[in-house]
């Protein structure tokens, strides 16, 4: 598929086959692009969740979500045969930026401006949604509730130092339903694009 065949395709995807798991082959693919993500320093300060099997993406669901009934979109998400979630590890670029090379003796937090772990991990995750939408599946990026993160740590044995930045299901679509987000529109160009001066 071209790249703007790409772009052109994406979306945001909630409703998935439950009976098509994604095949080996292309849950490598996925990863592997991931990891062409660029990254500050080269630091590569990410960690990413595979969960495939039903126990596992039922443990996922039950950590992140309220107890009751499920709701119309948890429902449809819960039918994703693939979930990985996409984690930052900010320790990685501290260290890195306290290297020689990089110029800064210390690891002080305050260097950073903004928090480039997050962003090259939302920049990886970015990779994996658009990996799949070239090999014709469905994916949808969403957060980890706040107040759910110590519960979905304590599920998966995941490391302190490690943030969940953003979740995908990944799957063959099924019929979708609309999201009324979408009524909004995309925000013309000349909104947001300042050209020369804002």
């Amino acid at each position: 598929m071209e790249f703007d065949d790409v772009l052109r395709r994406r979306k945001m995807v909630r409703t998935y086959d439950p009976d098509r798991p994604v095949p080996p082959e292309i849950v490598d693919k996925l990863l592997k692009h991931a990891l062409r993500a660029p990254s500050a320093g080269f630091s590569q300060g990410w960690g990413f969740l595979v969960l495939q099997s039903p126990e596992d993406r039922e443990r996922y669901w039950s950590a992140t979500s309220s107890g009751g009934e499920a709701d119309s979109w948890l429902q449809r998400m819960r039918t994703a045969p693939l979930i990985i979630v996409a984690l930052s590890n900010k320790s990685v670029y501290l260290d890195r930026y306290a290297q020689p090379d990089k110029g800064w003796t210390d690891r002080a937090e305050s260097h950073w401006p903004v928090p480039y772990w997050d962003i090259d991990t939302g920049f990886a995750a970015l990779l994996i949604h658009l990996t799949a939408v070239n090999e014709e599946l469905g994916s949808l990026f969403f957060g980890i509730p706040a107040d759910k993160v110590a519960a979905f740590r304590d599920a998966f044995g995941v490391p302190e130092e490690f943030m969940p930045v953003g979740v995908l299901t990944v799957g063959y679509p099924a019929v979708d339903k609309r999201s009324p987000s979408l009524r909004r529109g995309r925000r013309p160009v000349d909104e947001v694009v300042h050209h020369g001066r804002w």
